[in-house]
């Protein structure tokens, strides 16, 4: 039996080593905070000390393709049902039977994969910025709003291309879309490179042949959505709630993508929300 007094600062799953970082009290209930793309675990550092402050414990971890020790060559090493499979082997190295759920962007995604495939595991699941993925799928389908926000989705698609043009554009794309310089110089310290890209981007390339169903959500679920995000629009946003069959909250922002980085008191106390209504 794990000791639920100890620190995690790396967890291993299926020969990868995770890297995490563990913050607040240690016999705080567990929230798991997931970052997107092309961030990392540090995209949290404004909204986990507000949780720590309310006596949560948060784990943030280098998802797979971001920590050192975990990047599989092989492209359908990516899939979605590992990415799901690493946050449960975060889960049980916790020692918690469930725990919060928290996700930005690309974690966002997954964050909606795990609660609504393991309920079991998940006391609650807040999302920034990314709709369910079934309402997504709808969205593309039924507007043109969205294909045109979701045009580089199709594009990362493309073999060693992607890599070599957004390492090259890695802060004027950046910046086009919102996130602040500051954290930019931080994210582009590891991942301003075509060779430290190839991981992230097959995120992208691996999700068509996953096998990953986008399941009903039935835990309680806060969705905060920033109404000016460039890559994510309103159908999509909208239709999320006809995705979660439980308690639900829809916050809506006049923000851009960048949520955690931008308006963490906004994101921190959606969370703080939905954690203290489960109690």
């Amino acid at each position: 039996m794990r000791d639920l007094d100890q620190r995690i600062t790396t967890f291993s799953r299926d020969g990868l080593r995770f890297d995490v970082t563990d913050g607040g009290p240690v016999d705080g209930e567990v929230v798991v905070l997931l970052h997107g793309f092309p961030t990392d675990r540090t995209s949290w550092d404004r909204v986990a000390p507000r949780l720590h402050e309310a006596g949560l414990r948060t784990l943030a971890p280098d998802q797979r393709g971001y920590s050192p020790g975990a990047v599989p060559s092989a492209q359908a090493a990516y899939r979605l049902e590992e990415l799901v499979a690493d946050v449960l082997g975060l889960i049980d190295a916790s020692g918690r039977e469930r725990v919060h759920v928290v996700g930005h962007d690309w974690g966002g995604a997954i964050a909606w994969l795990v609660a609504g495939n393991h309920p079991d595991r998940v006391a609650t699941v807040t999302v920034l910025s990314t709709p369910h993925p079934a309402a997504m799928s709808r969205a593309l389908t039924a507007t043109l709003e969205q294909k045109r926000k979701s045009w580089y989705m199709a594009a990362f698609q493309l073999p060693w291309l992607p890599e070599h043009s957004f390492a090259a554009g890695f802060h004027s794309l950046l910046t086009r879309s919102g996130l602040p310089a500051e954290d930019q110089s931080r994210y582009a310290a590891r991942l301003a490179r075509a060779d430290a890209l190839t991981g992230p981007i097959n995120w992208y390339r691996a999700a068509r042949s996953s096998h990953v169903g986008a399941r009903r959500v039935e835990v309680p679920a806060t969705y905060v959505w920033g109404s000016l995000d460039p890559f994510l629009g309103r159908t999509a946003a909208e239709l999320t709630r006809e995705h979660v069959g439980s308690d639900y909250e829809f916050v809506e922002l006049g923000a851009g993508h960048w949520l955690p980085e931008t308006r963490d008191a906004e994101s921190a106390a959606a969370i703080l929300r939905r954690v203290a209504r489960a109690g």
